[in-house]
C-alpha cells in the first residue's frame, strides 16, 4: 500500500530533505506540500500556501502529515490534522510544555508521533547513555551539541532528550549551561554546551569522566537526509495506527 503524505515547511531545510527522500521511495507519495512562503517547486512538487492547509487536508486526503517547522506552526498543523482525521509526524523542536500538551490533545483524535531526532544512530546513542550513566556512578557528565548557524533553539531538542535520559538513569540533576568566570563544578551537575557554526547538520557528545578515565559517546549526522529518512519511516509506520501518542523507538522496535 502506498502511503499518501502532506509535507509542511516545504521550502525549509528539512522540508526539502523530506521531499527529496520521499521521491526515492515506492511506498510513499506526496499529496501536497505547503509553506508560509510558497513559491517554486521543491523536488518536483508544487509548494502551496500554508494558509490553505485545512482545505488541502480535505481535498487531497493524505494519510499522514510530516512536519518540520516551528513551535507555533507545528501546533496549528497538528490541530488541523486532528480535525481532519489525519495522522501527524513531527520533528519540530523548541516546543514549550504547553506546546506538548496541545500535541497530546491532538493525539486523542489521531495518531501523533513526536521525536526530537529521527536518526537511528541517535537512538543507539541514547541506549548507550542509559547504560553507561548508572555503570559509571559518580562520574562527571558534560553534554555538548553543535548545529548549523541558523538553528534557533538551544540546547537542541535532541540534547534535551538525552538530558532526560541521564536524569532517568541517575535521578534529576542540576543543569549548568556553559561556564564563565569562577565556576567550579558542583556534585552531580551536568554541564550543557551549545555551539552554532556553519552548516553542521548535528553533533552530540556525552562525556563521562572520573576515576582517572573518561568515556566519550558521540554521534555526528553527515546530512539532514538521515532525519528525513527516519521521519518517512515513522510516517509509513504510523499510517495505520489508532489515535494515540507514539515515539520513534516504537518504529525501530
Amino acid at each position: 500500500m502506498t502511503v499518501s503524505l502532506g509535507v509542511t515547511g516545504a521550502t525549509g531545510r528539512m522540508g526539502g530533505e523530506v521531499l527529496a527522500a520521499a521521491a526515492d521511495r515506492d511506498d510513499l507519495s506526496v499529496a501536497f506540500a505547503v509553506s508560509r512562503s510558497p513559491g517554486d517547486e521543491v523536488e518536483g512538487v508544487a509548494v502551496e500556501d500554508a494558509a490553505d492547509f485545512a482545505d488541502l487536508l480535505a481535498s487531497r486526503d493524505p494519510d499522514v502529515v510530516v512536519d518540520f517547522t516551528g513551535p507555533g506552526s507545528c501546533i496549528e498543523y497538528a490541530s488541523a490534522c486532528a480535525e481532519a482525521g489525519v495522522g501527524f509526524v513531527t520533528g519540530t523542536t523548541g516546543l514549550s510544555e504547553g506546546g506538548f500538551d496541545a500535541l497530546r490533545e491532538s493525539a486523542s483524535e489521531v495518531p501523533v508521533l513526536y521525536a526530537s531526532n529521527f536518526s537511528r544512530g541517535i537512538a543507539a546513542l541514547r541506549r548507550a547513555v542509559r547504560e553507561a550513566v548508572p555503570a559509571l556512578d559518580g562520574y562527571d557528565i558534560e553534554l555538548t551539541e553543535t548545529h548549523h548557524n541558523a538553528k534557533r533553539d538551544a540546547p537542541s531538542g535532541t540534547a534535551l532528550t538525552i538530558l532526560d535520559d541521564i536524569d532517568e538513569a541517575r535521578g534529576e540533576s542540576p543543569r549548568v549551561h556553559g561556564r564563565e568566570g569562577e565556576a567550579p563544578r558542583s556534585e552531580g551537575e551536568v554541564g550543557v554546551h551549545a555551539r552554532r557554526a556553519g552548516d553542521i547538520a548535528g553533533e552530540h557528545e556525552v562525556l563521562l569522566a572520573g576515576n582517572h578515565e573518561s568515556l566519550s559517546l558521540t554521534h555526528r549526522a553527515g546530512s539532514r537526509g538521515v532525519f528525513a529518512a527516519g521521519a518517512l519511516d515513522a510516517a509509513a509506520w504510523l499510517s495505520d495506527r489508532d489515535a494515540g501518542w507514539y515515539d520513534f523507538t516504537e518504529v525501530l522496535e
